[in-house]
């Protein structure tokens, strides 16, 4: 049975506030009246979450949480006291982050990304801001050019510190990102270069001529989409390109010309055009 995570319980017997589930090692655990599956009875199985309760008892849920142990979440702050700040996770008990794993003093009202975590007695669940605790500068188990799960946490000088695959932190240069990319969303990206002191270089498009490849058909599809034209050349501005092709200008260029050689299209003055074979 994991704490903070969906389980798989056991009805072992139901009461008129609830019913007990079998937590095996962690013994019998209460799951709300409130909560239960309709017709529930003794030997049913049901799926549940397993947290604290305001006692610090542990319960079942059926109640979907915005986060469980080992996520990283962004998440308000609905009260802050001296034991310190707690967030709202989408269940009864909210969510505390003490005092000591707070990177920066919480206010109320605002959000924060937190890792969700369990205390040294592996029984409590809280979250804490103080992320490089959790993830270290170190290389993950990947190669340069692998797809990566990223979670954006936070702009630097230089760029985006995302943390890859949740296990360490990566680095998106500023110069290769086009818009603001805001704390904690959760996106797609790839690994550029593992650095030799085992940092990460991060991209948002394939690394290398792969990301050619499907720019080519990437702009094929809405030109075809568009009626066979678009009014736009490589004088363009690079936001333009980007909010049209979600790429950017010199992989843009790249596949224009790509397409243009391999007789495809046909580049004008007012914009680019699909020849007649291809047109839709």
């Amino acid at each position: 049975m994991q704490i903070g995570q969906w389980n798989t319980f056991e009805v072992l017997k139901r009461v008129d506030f609830g019913a007990y589930l079998d937590g095996q090692e962690l013994g019998e655990i209460l799951l709300p009246v409130r909560e239960l599956p309709v017709d529930c009875q003794a030997g049913d199985r049901v799926e549940a979450f397993l947290y604290n309760d305001s006692q610090d008892r542990l319960i079942a849920t059926t109640r979907t949480p915005l986060a469980g142990v080992g996520d990283l979440s962004l998440l308000r702050v609905v009260d802050v006291n001296s034991v310190g700040a707690f967030l709202d996770w989408g269940l009864p008990k909210d969510l505390l982050v003490p005092g000591s794993e707070q990177q920066e003093p919480m206010q109320k009202g605002r959000t924060y990304l937190v890792y969700v975590a369990l205390d040294r007695s592996g029984r409590r669940i809280f979250a804490s801001s103080k992320l490089n605790r959790f993830f270290s500068s170190r290389q993950v188990d990947v190669q340069e050019g692998d797809q990566v799960d990223l979670v954006i946490a936070g702009k630097s000088d230089i760029g985006y510190k995302a943390v890859v695959n949740k296990t360490s932190f990566g680095l998106l240069y500023e110069d290769e990102v086009f818009g603001e990319l805001e704390t904690g969303r959760q996106l797609k990206g790839y690994v550029k270069t593992l650095r030799p002191d085992g940092k990460i270089d991060l991209c948002l498009h394939k690394p290398g001529y792969d990301k050619v490849l499907e720019a080519k058909e990437k702009i094929m599809r809405i030109l075809n989409k568009s009626g066979g034209s678009l009014p736009v050349t490589d004088k363009s501005p690079s936001d333009e390109i980007h909010a049209l092709f979600g790429i950017s200008k010199k992989t843009y260029k790249q596949a224009v010309g790509a397409l243009y050689r391999a007789r495809r299209i046909r580049l004008e003055a007012d914009g680019v055009f699909l020849n007649a074979e291809d047109q839709p």
